[in-house]
């Protein structure tokens, strides 16, 4: 049919145009064509679906087709977080799952991800193998596949509450505002702390597959309304999951933004100076070079890769890796899967404001202090796809000056990268390197521009000659 593509997770689409009941059998029939030639069927797949709309009635189409070709299903009984799923794949042996979810994408999208039997994304190899069957017609088995309906959801709460010391939470007397931006992790923090007598509040969690006035993505503008009420409700925190709970945002006691890069930070010292667990450090090309001087004082190797979770996964699977993470808010820690976990890492950074006796705006504050303000944003460009390629181009061919900052060198791993000499941070302690990087979406028609540097003005003035960088080949 041509419409069914897989990404790195798996295949997106919108809603009654192309993400169709017809088209998610396609979709299934590829996953079960590969379930049943490359890995042991009789293990089974695990089916999990979010709060979008129609998600539990295509997860149901998923089962019947897998089901059909003789492939056992356990079949989410209610709403699942994306790692619930990828944890009951693993600890039930499982030979995959499938999770009907469009993640942090606009309302009128949904999805069909694909994971793995280890417990998170499929690598490359899966995801072209499964592409491999797209146009291959399912023969029926003899014997239908039992459907079986499973509350996923309980042994992964068991499992990552056992990751953080609730009762130092509860005795730090911090109170938490929860956000699930209406999405799967609603219910799950907030069970967990109730049972544990730690004050919260919780905002968004009814469920609402027109996600209303936002996307459930943990970023600004999408939770303005969670700095809000931060403030009004007198919390220490606030911690926020996106539409499938695998990303994680933050916003400390005074309303700010705390963003991923911080947050992996955080959790990196965290684990060195409390934990000491043993491994390397993964970090996408588009994440905070503060990550390297965190994991240089503790000795630890770090492995920079391409942008995608699934680049953290391999390494994972690889290495032995500590932890990894990416821009987009996705941390993952080998301990417990590999794949990003918004609530554990929620979880968790309580649990250092608790050992450390900080607020979380304190927590960053410490940081910057230790090694370095490091600032940080990032502007999405929707531009055409003609405007796109010829910024793309134009950067390659050499650019020596970027808002009258000399380009000291270059770096293409994933788009294109400018160092560059920064007077305005020279004359500042342990100044954080200025970078800018140009990186076209592969699945969207936008641009994506990220820049760090030593402070926000100097972000700002960076981002806004790239812009005008961009727009001058229109």
């Amino acid at each position: 049919m041509g419409v069914v593509k897989f990404g790195t997770d798996g295949w997106r689409g919108i809603i009654a145009d192309d993400f169709t009941y017809a088209n998610v059998r396609v979709a299934a029939s590829a996953i079960a064509h590969y379930v049943i030639k490359q890995e042991d069927a009789s293990h089974g797949v695990c089916i999990g679906y979010d709060t979008r709309f129609g998600s539990k009635s295509f997860a149901k189409v998923v089962a019947e087709v897998l089901s059909n070709a003789g492939i056992p299903v356990q079949l989410a009984n209610g709403i699942t977080p994306t790692p619930a799923l990828s944890y009951a794949v693993r600890e039930r042996g499982a030979a995959g799952g499938v999770m009907i979810t469009s993640s942090h994408n606009p309302a009128e999208w949904n999805g069909v991800k694909y994971k793995a039997s280890y417990g998170g994304s499929g690598k490359p190899s899966i995801i072209s193998a499964i592409e491999g069957y797209l146009d291959e017609p399912l023969d029926l088995a003899p014997i239908a596949g039992k459907i079986e309906e499973v509350d996923f959801n309980e042994v992964y709460i068991a499992a990552i509450t056992k990751f953080v010391d609730l009762d130092a939470i509860k005795a730090s007397g911090y109170k938490f505002l929860i956000d699930t931006m209406y999405g799967a992790g609603r219910g799950v923090i907030a069970g967990i702390f109730t049972k544990a007598g730690i004050p919260f509040v919780e905002m968004r969690n009814e469920i609402n597959p027109a996600f209303p006035g936002i996307n459930p993505e943990p970023i600004l503008p999408h939770i303005k309304a969670t700095q809000v009420k931060v403030v009004e409700e007198k919390c220490d925190a606030g911690f926020i999951t996106d539409g499938d709970a695998d990303r994680i945002g933050a916003v400390d006691e005074n309303g700010n933004v705390v963003d991923a890069h911080k947050i992996f930070s955080i959790l990196l010292k965290w684990l060195l100076d409390r934990k000491g667990w043993p491994g390397d450090v993964t970090r996408a090309f588009n994440t905070t070079k503060m990550l390297d001087r965190i994991a240089a004082k503790y000795g630890r190797t770090l492995h920079e890769h391409g942008i995608g979770f699934k680049y953290v996964c391999d390494l994972m699977l690889e290495k032995e890796i500590l932890i990894g993470g990416e821009e987009s808010g996705g941390v993952g820690i080998s301990k417990h899967l590999p794949e990003r976990d918004g609530l554990l890492n929620s979880l968790l950074l309580a649990n250092v404001m608790a050992e450390e006796k900080k607020t979380l705006g304190q927590l960053v504050a410490a940081l910057q202090e230790e090694f370095g303000e490091h600032q940080y944003d990032r502007i999405d460009m929707h531009i055409t796809e003609e405007l796109k390629q010829s910024a793309i181009a134009r950067a390659k061919a050499g650019v020596t000056e970027i808002a009258g900052l000399k380009v000291l060198k270059t770096e293409a791993l994933d788009g294109i990268k400018f160092f560059l000499e920064n007077p305005a941070c020279s004359g500042k302690p342990n100044a954080a390197e200025t970078w800018l990087l140009l990186r076209a979406s592969g699945t969207e028609p936008l641009l994506r521009v990220y820049c760090e540097s030593c402070s926000v003005e100097s972000v700002a003035q960076v981002l806004a000659a790239a812009k005008a960088f961009v727009l001058s080949g229109a």
